[in-house]
């Protein structure tokens, strides 16, 4: 086929390896292979396609990394995409055709790496680098690609000041990375589309509600000191009660179902916005269809063909070719039972063409993936049906963070292009164990009521009070009351029961090590998430106020290098710390450990593992607004997960230089 120009497989269901012949088409332009089951590399016979002007492999498994010879020898090349193609990184250094005019390159695996190398970029006006594992700072040649329309650089790694200049950039996506300083006042004064949510800026301290102009700084600046609530919220005016339930019907007007009233969601949206309601909550939303023909997305979706057999509450729905966040704030501290309302209306069921498309995209909740690859049409069993996930969350902020994440699979061009990325029809989030005031009415009145309980309180109080005296644990449970009392907490609290059911009662076959602090146990909750218990040991030389110290410090503390806290268990005489638990144990069993434990560690993940300490460290040193200085750092204290990233362990159990204001841990400084 000599004379093909054109080769469109995309949205079928092949699968295998691509043939090395396609290499041998010396007239192919156009080359779509998106949304397949393709596998392995990518034929190195490629590189004699030299006339190639659009390429697009997303949403399929491929293997290997991405060939240096797209960027190298296809110099008629205009449009690539690779969007979730299975390939690894790192990006290779993008140039010298000279002809590219959109790059679309997002959630690669594999290592870290610094930014790719831009040269002789005049013509391109849409460069999309996400979820790449990028670190360092964004490049000044960035600055040089005069033409540059759209830069989503979101959901990297990329860290440190904004130190280059883009005003003429019209949409700029940074959300979901680590930069840090001040925000430069080009983007202040901007009116453009440009989001910086989820980053450890600098609070800019005249910005409230998070957005200004096209700017949403929702999530933009650290948190530490504002007891887990966004800084940017200003002043949230909860009432005296707080909230023990919200319903939201996303995307659409105000609904009362069976009695229960969902809050209206009508709010357009767009690229880069930010919408507080006026009852508690709000949400945040980023990033743009990029092939829907249409300059102003408006990101709600109905469907009122399914009124009669669906219901009111899922004619509706929320839509987010991004991110999509909704934060509710005056809550109760409690753990709560939230209901994500689903329902596939953009696609249909049957035998024709829309019945081909597939939403595929992952739920966080406080944080916590708690759905991967989401498909709501397999799940719901069709289109237009609707499906209720239902999850626990604990609340210990007064603040509920659920996040929607397009993670570049499933269909694009479905019913027609521009379709895809996160939906959602409502929410709900309810206290199970509240029980709201009675009404007064007939029977016992209600000063006898009140002299009632009041008595049996009273009672109740005195009993518990001389059990808890004669068993000696009062005036223990009175000091750690005392020490948790004003620490500001960011996680979860967990029964012993819960503890214990997940260890199999602390099972010593469940013992995955032990430290100073006492014996670390491997725990499944009965949801599945899996995690790693530190107990406090009887002989331990730590106490309670160590014990409050480590859950205020790490709480507080949040990066992808360091270990991540979940909850605790104060409960009894017991103490536990309940975190992430990571499945390759710490450096140190790695590489000195048993034979049958050692792991096979070859120059670039020793090289990743370093780096990832050294940006552990400089967070912890630096970057964080509370300065740790940690003086313990050896294999021990350096966990790794299932990908050998590290994860240093240990940083809190500090005191506090009150003449530097720094944190120093109380160990001595062990290489």
């Amino acid at each position: 086929m000599s004379s093909l120009t054109s080769l469109v497989l995309e949205h079928n269901s092949f699968s295998g390896n691509l043939p090395a012949a396609l290499g041998n088409l010396p007239k192919l332009e156009i080359l779509l292979l998106n949304s397949n089951n393709f596998t392995g590399e990518l034929p190195e016979t490629f590189a004699r396609l030299t006339t190639l002007k659009t390429f697009r492999i997303g949403d399929n498994n491929f293997t290997g990394k991405i060939p240096g010879f797209i960027f190298q020898n296809w110099t008629n090349l205009k449009d690539i995409r690779i969007v979730a193609s299975g390939l690894s990184g790192p990006v290779p250094d993008i140039g010298p055709s000279g002809n590219l005019e959109s790059i679309m390159i997002t959630d690669l695996i594999g290592v870290e790496s610094t930014f790719p190398r831009l040269s002789n970029l005049s013509k391109t006006k849409n460069l999309t680098l996400s979820s790449c594992n990028i670190i360092g700072k964004l490049p000044t040649s960035l600055e040089n690609m005069s033409e540059l329309d759209i830069l989503d650089l979101s959901f990297s790694k990329l860290s440190g000041e904004i130190e280059i200049s883009l005003p003429e950039v019209r949409q700029l996506f940074l959300t979901g990375n680590m930069f840090t300083g001040a925000i430069p006042q080009w983007i202040l004064s901007t009116n453009k589309k440009i989001d910086l949510s989820y980053n450890n800026f600098i609070s800019t301290g005249d910005v409230d509600d998070c957005q200004k102009s096209g700017l949403n700084l929702f999530a933009s600046t650290s948190r530490i000191n504002n007891s887990g609530v966004v800084s940017c919220m200003g002043n949230l005016n909860c009432p005296v009660e707080p909230l023990h339930n919200l319903y939201i019907n996303c995307g659409g007007k105000e609904e009362t179902i069976n009695n229960i009233t969902y809050q209206a969601d009508s709010d357009p949206a767009g690229p880069s916005r930010f919408y507080r309601s006026t009852i508690y909550w709000a949400f945040s939303s980023t990033g743009i269809f990029l092939d829907d023909g249409t300059e102003k997305d408006v990101l709600v979706l109905e469907n009122n063909q399914l009124s009669s057999s669906i219901g009111q509450l899922y004619i509706n729905a929320r839509l987010s070719p991004s991110s999509l966040t909704y934060y509710a704030f005056c809550l109760h501290n409690a753990t709560y039972n939230v209901s994500l309302h689903f329902a596939e209306i953009q696609f249909t069921d049957g035998k024709n063409y829309s019945s081909l498309g597939r939403r595929i995209f992952d739920v966080y909740i406080q944080g916590m993936r708690e759905l991967k690859d989401f498909n709501i049409k397999d799940e719901a069993g069709g289109a237009g049906k609707p499906i209720l996930k239902n999850f626990t969350a604990n609340v210990s902020d007064g603040t509920l963070e659920i996040r929607l994440q397009w993670t570049g699979k499933g269909t694009t061009v479905i019913p027609v292009r521009g379709v895809y990325g996160p939906l959602i029809s409502a929410i709900s989030v309810v206290d199970p164990y509240y029980k709201p005031p009675s009404e007064s009415g007939g029977g016992i009145s209600a000063v006898a009521k009140v002299g009632i309980v009041a008595a049996a309180a009273f009672a109740t109080f005195l009993l518990v009070v001389g059990i808890l005296w004669w068993s000696g644990c009062l005036r223990w449970r009175s000091t750690l009351e005392r020490d948790l009392k004003g620490i500001e907490l960011r996680t979860g609290s967990f029964t012993l029961r819960q503890i214990k059911d997940a260890t199999n009662n602390f099972d010593a076959a469940n013992k995955i090590g032990e430290g100073g602090f006492g014996p670390v146990y491997k725990g499944i909750l009965a949801d599945g998430k899996e995690i790693a218990v530190k107990q406090l040991s009887a002989r331990s030389k730590q106490g309670s106020r160590e014990f409050v110290t480590e859950i205020g410090m790490i709480s507080a503390l949040q990066h992808p290098y360091l270990v991540k806290l979940y909850g605790c268990c104060i409960e009894g005489n017991q103490l536990m710390l309940i975190y992430e638990y990571l499945e390759n144990n710490s450096l140190a069993r790695a590489l000195f450990g048993p034979e049958e434990f050692q792991l096979t560690l070859d120059w670039p993940t020793r090289r990743k593992i370093c780096i990832g300490i050294a940006r552990g460290l400089a967070f912890l040193h630096g970057e964080s607004r509370l300065k740790i200085v940690h003086r313990d750092i050896k294999a021990t204290n350096v966990l790794l997960d299932k990908d050998l990233n590290p994860k240093i362990s240990d940083f809190g159990l500090a005191k506090l230089d009150e003449e530097n204001n720094i944190l120093i841990k109380r160990t001595d400084f062990v290489f």
